[in-house]
C-alpha cells in the first residue's frame, strides 16, 4: 500500500530548492536595504526654473513627491504617462517641447496651479486637476504649494531613475 506523505528524499528537496531560491531573490535585492542603490546627486538635480537654474532634492523629497503624486496625479499618469492622450508623456522630452517649456520645478507648479493645452493656447483647467480647479477636482484640494513643488521634483527626477520607461508609454511595460 502506498503511503499519501512525499517521502524523505522529496521532502529534503523541496527545503534545498526553497533555500535556494531565496537565496536568489536576496542576491537580486529583494528585501535586502543594504543592496538598495542609493541615488547620485546628479538624478537629483534638476532644473529649477525655466532659466537653467539648478536645485538639488534629497531622496526623502523625491519619495515624499513619488507618494503625492501617485495619489493626486497617478491615475491618470502611472508611469508618468498620460492616459488621455499617449501622445503627450511626462518625459523630459515632451515637457520641453511644450508651449511654454515645463521642463523645470517652477514651470511645472505653475501648470498645476493653472494647466494650459500643450500648445499654450488655452487653459484646461475645466478637464484637469489643478489648484485653479479645485472645487471640481477634490484631490487638489489639500495639496499647497510645497507638494506641487515635491510633486514636479519627482516628476524631472523619475526619467532619470527609470530611464525611458517614465513617460514612454505602453510600450516599455
Amino acid at each position: 500500500m502506498a503511503s499519501s506523505f512525499p517521502s524523505a528524499a522529496l521532502r529534503k528537496a523541496v527545503r534545498v530548492l526553497a533555500r535556494t531560491m531565496l537565496a536568489l531573490l536576496l542576491f537580486m535585492g529583494f528585501g535586502s536595504p543594504a543592496l538598495a542603490a542609493a541615488w547620485t546627486t546628479e538624478q537629483l538635480t534638476v532644473p529649477a526654473t525655466p532659466d537653467g537654474t539648478l536645485v538639488t532634492f534629497s531622496e526623502q523629497e523625491i519619495k515624499a513627491g513619488r507618494k503625492v503624486f501617485n495619489s493626486s496625479c497617478g491615475e491618470c499618469h502611472a508611469g508618468g504617462i498620460t492616459k488621455t492622450n499617449q501622445n503627450v508623456g511626462l518625459d523630459p522630452e515632451t515637457l520641453a517641447l511644450a508651449t511654454p517649456s515645463r521642463d523645470s520645478v517652477e514651470a511645472l507648479v505653475d501648470y498645476m496651479k493653472d494647466p494650459t493645452s500643450y500648445d499654450g493656447e488655452y487653459s484646461i483647467a475645466d478637464v484637469h486637476p489643478s489648484m485653479r480647479s479645485s472645487d471640481i477636482f477634490v484631490k487638489m484640494r489639500d495639496l499647497d504649494d510645497d507638494d506641487l513643488r515635491l510633486m514636479a521634483g519627482y516628476i524631472l527626477v523619475a526619467p532619470k531613475v527609470q530611464g525611458i520607461q517614465w513617460g514612454g508609454g505602453k510600450i516599455y511595460f
